[in-house]
């Protein structure tokens, strides 16, 4: 070997020896992706860096799989691939549950009774049809504690790109939140507020449980503020957060008040509130039909103050979730879906992390609402369609409506808000006037907080199937699930002041699709293209390479 070579391949040795020592010192990654569906979010990497003891995720979505869930596998591997790179502590695997000897039966079985649903798939295969169970779950581990983190999200469509499309989009969120379960000290603490006949703690069970991963959680009645109100204040002010679904009964001056002050001090309220007594459940007696009437809740002052008014109306909705009814007796039963317009599918009204990259949200006889003039900041989050109009109460609701055909002219003046969010120093409703109990040093202005006002109090409620509650969103009756649950998740997170997570949750990123058409036309183009440009690149390295020897030797 020639002295020159000698030299040249000495410093390419140590050139490499110093990119390597760098890159050991200086991490990074380059992601060349056009959405950056592979970087990581700077919440992300902050709570992950926090880890120092093992995490192990172990991944169920395995085995012989179809294409569209084979691509979600890879996906999931790709974001855990990069998790671990900034943690070594990060470890996880993918294991097929259906390897093992034990019956395919019983080990789904054992996966329903953990809370992780499998799925069962129809695939054609040689021109049979076969089912086949996967499972599109993991498991994440840390110290003695696990949660399960779901990897396919449901979706109102029923084609399985756009599900695999929301699916890959909550990757990232799904292991952050499970680190975030695992590790972070719940220290919010949200009342739920009771005693004005809101709904039964059935009916918020799923939301509530999934509220007990994040934070501290107890029922709140006002009642005592008639005995000992500065106590019930006192108490009040030491929560975060208050949450009044679906009352029903009437508010009382000292229990406004209370709540008044407790806002005024900067706490924050989630509030689903209906103007109007109507019940679905009353549409399936025998006449089919029910009266929705005006309800008081003592509210119209206290929310007038704070920048909006939920109207005793009802909205009625072209764009609407459909109702199920039977119809035929005995054996020849038969469950039919209908258009109902009273069920109103929120749009989301303006750009909010809120409302981003959620599914349609399902309202239930909902109200409108008005914002008013002021200087609080008002956000729109969900609203009705363009196609939609307002019936005013006394009024029959009748099932027999579903057999007539709207009339396109009483829809022409829509969008009306559904779901407020105001934000900023609120005005007192007390202001000004007689206070209904003393309180030490009242305030007429509140600190900078925010508020949210749902006119609609079941949109948290989930509903109940042989006596167990069903996740909140999922319509046992369709099949749909809609998107209260991630709505309402997002509002406390943001409320709460954990925009970060409702960020990750709202990630988006665009998955390409094949072309099987335009595939099949181009075929032989790419054939050729795949065959002939790797000859041609190794003929044109093999010609570059001589003509460098022969310049090479000619010089010595």
């Amino acid at each position: 070997m020639k002295k020159n070579q000698i030299k040249n391949l000495a410093g390419v040795i140590i050139l490499l020896i110093i990119v390597n020592v760098l890159a050991s010192v200086f991490f990074t990654r380059i992601d060349f992706t056009s959405d950056q569906r592979y970087t990581l979010s700077k919440s992300t990497l902050e709570l992950i860096d926090t880890l120092e003891n093992p995490l192990l995720i172990q991944v169920f979505l395995s085995g012989d799989l179809p294409s569209e869930f084979k691509r979600l596998q890879t996906e999931t591997r790709y974001i855990l691939e990069e998790l671990q790179a900034y943690n070594s502590y990060i470890k996880f695997e993918f294991k097929n549950p259906l390897e093992s000897d034990e019956d395919a039966m019983s080990i789904a079985n054992r996966f329903y009774e953990n809370g992780m649903s499998p799925e069962s798939l129809n695939i054609r295969e040689n021109g049979k049809l076969t089912e086949r169970l996967i499972f599109p779950w993991a498991v994440a581990q840390f110290k003695n504690q696990s949660v399960s983190i779901p990897l396919l999200q449901k979706t109102l469509s029923d084609g399985n790109s756009e599900l695999i499309q929301k699916s890959v989009e909550s990757l990232e969120y799904g292991f952050v939140n499970a680190v975030t379960k695992l590790t972070r000290k719940r220290s919010k603490k949200i009342a739920i507020i009771k005693g004005q006949g809101e709904l039964g703690d059935k009916y918020l069970s799923d939301f509530l449980k999934t509220l007990k991963q994040y934070y501290l959680i107890a029922p709140f009645t006002l009642d005592s503020v008639e005995h000992n109100p500065q106590r019930t204040l006192k108490l009040l002010k030491t929560y975060d957060l208050i949450i009044d679904a679906k009352a029903t009964e009437a508010f009382s001056d000292e229990k406004l008040y209370a709540i008044d002050q407790y806002i005024m001090d900067g706490g924050k309220a989630l509030w689903l509130t209906e103007h109007v007594k109507i019940e679905k459940d009353s549409l399936y007696r025998e006449s089919k039909s029910t009266l929705a009437l005006p309800r008081n809740l003592n509210l119209y002052s206290l929310f007038f103050n704070y920048g909006v008014r939920i109207n005793p109306q009802l909205v009625n909705d072209l764009y609407s979730a459909p109702i199920v009814l039977a119809s035929g007796r005995g054996n020849s039963t038969q469950l039919s879906r209908f258009p109902w317009f009273y069920d109103p599918l929120g749009n989301v009204g303006h750009k909010h992390p809120i409302t981003s990259q959620i599914n349609q949200v399902k309202f239930e006889f909902a109200n409108p609402i008005d914002t008013l003039k002021t200087d609080l900041e008002q956000t729109v989050l969900l609203q009705s369609s363009e196609l939609s109009r307002k019936v005013g109460v006394p009024s029959e609701i009748s099932l027999k409506t579903i057999t007539e055909e709207p009339n396109p002219q009483l829809y022409r003046n829509g969008n009306f808000p559904l779901a407020v969010l105001t934000e900023g120093k609120f005005k007192s409703a007390f202001s000004g006037k007689i206070k209904p109990f003393n309180v030490e040093n009242p305030l007429d202005e509140s600190l900078e907080t925010q508020q949210v006002f749902i006119a609609d109090g079941d949109l948290i409620k989930n509903q109940i199937q042989s006596g167990k509650p069903l996740e909140l969103g999922f319509d046992r009756y369709t099949g749909l699930t809609y998107g209260n649950k991630t709505f309402l998740l997002n509002t406390v997170n943001y409320l709460l002041g954990d925009q970060d997570l409702v960020r990750t949750r709202s990630k988006s990123i665009q998955l390409n699709t094949m072309d099987l058409e335009k595939l099949k036309s181009e075929k032989i183009t790419w054939q050729i293209f795949n065959l002939l440009v790797p000859v041609l690149f190794i003929l044109l390295f093999v010609g570059l390479y001589q003509l460098w020897r022969k310049k090479t030797y000619s010089r010595n």
